[in-house]
């Protein structure tokens, strides 16, 4: 199993989910081959919570890493789970077109680039 992967799965063992029960890890790899993953963590109020790929993410970045060369999701749903709208954002801003992995715990997976879930980003050319 490709190690990205394996990672994500394993981040989403560590989500704090215990108001929608709905737990999902994520992991990214860096241009050196660092893999940082991260889980979803929960707040009552929901608004307050956070993705498990800006988890990894802002993982990733404060430990110094600023390129980026994939990232894979993992839940546990049929149909395979992509990053909201405020994760693809993050995404675009700090990856790029990166290439994206979903995946399920059934092992079904899906590999598609960001551009193609974010296909008119908002970024600094527009600022």
């Amino acid at each position: 199993m490709d190690p990205l992967v394996e990672a994500a799965l394993a981040a989403r063992e560590h989500a704090h989910a215990p108001f929608s029960k709905f737990r999902v890890g994520a992991a990214i790899e860096d241009a050196a081959g660092r893999i940082y993953g991260g889980c979803n963590v929960e707040n009552a109020t929901y608004g307050l919570t956070e993705c498990a790929e800006r988890v990894a993410l802002f993982k990733a970045v404060s430990e110094g890493a600023r390129e980026f060369r994939r990232v894979a999701v993992a839940a546990d749903t049929e149909t395979l789970t992509p990053p909201c709208g405020a994760c693809r954002q993050f995404l675009w801003e700090l990856c790029g077109d990166v290439e994206v992995i979903l995946t399920n715990l059934k092992g079904r997976t899906e590999v598609m680039r960001l551009g193609e879930l974010l296909p008119r980003p908002f970024d600094a050319r527009y600022l």
